[in-house]
């Protein structure tokens, strides 16, 4: 079984959700504190598939290397570095973490 009908399936339903709000609220602007809420479920969401994505089942594994790398990151672009320097940064760092720790 491929696993096509199944991306078709959720690319349809995608679709559906996505155009469920405009059809739904029409012409209206949304309050400031719905728009607000929307605005930072992204955040929120990938937060929390980082955490999990890092921290692994119950946090048994976390990777030393990744929370580095990560940090990393987060350091880097704060002191507004090009992304593309970022990514190499972390990536070494993840690199010579794992060398020490291996």
């Amino acid at each position: 079984m491929t696993p096509w009908p199944a991306i078709a399936a959720v690319a349809v339903l995608s679709f559906a959700l996505k155009a469920a709000g405009p059809a739904a609220l029409g012409e209206r602007e949304l309050s400031p504190r719905t728009r607000a809420v929307i605005t930072l479920m992204a955040p929120a969401l990938l937060a929390g598939l980082v955490t999990t994505g890092v921290a692994g089942d119950r946090w048994r594994t976390v990777d030393p290397a990744l929370l580095v790398a990560l940090t990393a990151v987060l350091l880097l672009r704060r002191c507004r570095l090009p992304m593309p320097a970022v990514l190499v940064a972390a990536a070494l760092l993840a690199t010579a973490v794992r060398g020490v720790t291996t």
